[in-house]
């Protein structure tokens, strides 16, 4: 009787971590877009397909003008109005110590998501662009990747892996540690390429590179690595 009972347990449990393993698979499959408030910048039409949408601010504008419904659309909407409609409405003061694309992150987090695009996430002010970078660090050391979208650069912000882009025309390629350092990064493909090399959040060592090839191949060990692409003027 006993033994029946203990494999009874033993299948529902078994049951449950496979739905939960299948769950979590799925979940990472998916990708978060976030709409920023820098400015305008149109995006990849894959991106556009993501599973969930936040919209940040004067976000739910920019995602009227992709012709995105969001899932959830998030401010204090001091740089734009109130949004009208059925879409779920997260308000809050502008007296508060996250940004609006923060809180987004944090809530996609919430959700499971570990790849997240954030895009207009570049230009306007500057003080919110480097913020928006930030976020993207915060979100990397919480076991996700991160796109960000402008409209003349593109970043993708990681660690523990590697990364292979294909070669963008007139575009510079930029590697910039977030973390105090980043180690064991190789820059392959490209005009400078390097092995087991070190990069520290206080010296530009690895700016204004350029593809060689037609794609790179850029990988790092530790740290929080951004890759920069931007388009040469």
């Amino acid at each position: 009787m006993q033994g029946r009972i203990f494999k009874t347990f033993y299948d529902c449990a078994s049951l449950l971590i496979f739905l939960f393993v299948r769950y979590m698979i799925t979940v990472m499959e998916k990708i978060c877009l976030i709409i920023s408030g820098g400015d305008y910048a149109d995006i990849p039409e894959e991106i556009k397909k993501a599973s969930y949408y936040i919209a940040c601010d004067r976000g739910w504008q920019y995602a009227d003008k992709m012709r995105i419904t969001p899932d959830l659309i998030i401010g204090d909407f001091d740089s734009s109005p109130e949004p009208e409609g059925s879409v779920p409405v997260m308000r809050f003061p502008s007296h508060k110590d996250d940004t609006d694309t923060m809180i987004a992150a944090r809530h996609a987090l919430s959700l499971g998501f570990t790849d997240i695009a954030i895009c207009c996430a570049f230009g306007g002010r500057l003080d919110h662009t480097i913020a928006n970078i930030q976020t993207a660090a915060f979100l990397v050391s919480n076991g996700a990747s991160v796109r960000l979208y402008g409209h003349d650069s593109f970043a993708y912000v990681f660690s523990h892996g590697e990364i292979c882009l294909p070669k963008m025309a007139s575009c510079s390629l930029s590697l910039f540690s977030l973390s105090d350092r980043c180690t064991g990064v190789s820059v392959l493909g490209s005009e400078y390429e390097a092995g087991d090399l070190t990069l520290t959040n206080s010296f530009p060592l690895g700016v204004s590179n350029a593809w060689a090839s037609s794609e790179a191949r850029i990988s790092v060990d530790s740290g929080i690595l951004m890759i920069l692409c931007s388009k040469i003027p």
